[in-house]
């Protein structure tokens, strides 16, 4: 049995149906939690950019930082990466221990409040690769976690909580859309992690 597959049997792991998903909900405690969420939220160079939506440039309903070895293309936008911080350098080995995959990249996302949202959208760039395994690590508030199936329809929601980790991989970015919706709801800020490996030379 090769290393994906006894990756896999770990009891955190989930076959969701044409994709996998890994989800810890204590991944970090809950002193470690904070203390990332502190030092991100001082540290990083957050900012909010302009995406292209329906042919028109808008505001992304969340500040966002890059930060890694690689540019990454989404949505027309090219970002330019930020160094490795030494706590996010520190967060992407625990990931890649678990995940057992070697990660260049993250994309640090902040929600300032229950407003800002992330719409349904799926990770499929061509530098990511075919099936690639992304590891998303949340600090600050708990927020809702969608995945919609694109075939039936069916739906699954995770509550991403303080230091919790959920990885997506196998074939789910082929098959599945997610997102992170707004909501009514009083809401503080919450920082999200999503490391990943960028294919330099994709085509």
């Amino acid at each position: 049995m090769d290393k994906q597959s006894n990756l896999f049997e770990s009891s955190f792991w989930q076959n969701v149906g044409q994709g996998k998903i890994y989800y810890q909900p204590d991944f970090l405690n809950h002193a470690k939690a904070e203390y990332y969420f502190s030092r991100l939220r001082a540290t990083l160079p957050w900012y909010q950019e302009r995406i292209m939506m329906f042919g028109r440039s808008v505001l992304q309903p969340r500040l966002q930082a890059w930060h890694g070895d690689a540019a990454y293309t989404y949505s027309g936008l090219t970002m330019v990466p930020n160094h490795w911080t030494p706590e996010l350098k520190e967060l992407r080995e625990r990931c890649e221990a678990i995940a057992q995959v070697s990660f260049n990249s993250v994309l640090a996302n902040l929600y300032r409040n229950g407003q800002d949202s992330m719409g349904w959208h799926q990770d499929n760039e061509p530098e990511l690769g075919t099936n690639p395994v992304i590891a998303s690590l949340n600090l600050g508030e708990t927020r809702r976690f969608l995945l919609k199936n694109l075939h039936c329809k069916t739906q699954l929601e995770y509550e991403l909580s303080p230091g919790s980790l959920l990885i997506m991989a196998g074939e789910l970015q082929h098959h599945w859309k997610h997102a992170i919706p707004k909501t009514a709801k009083p809401k503080g800020e919450r920082i999200n992690l999503t490391f990943r490996h960028i294919i330099h030379d994709a085509s």
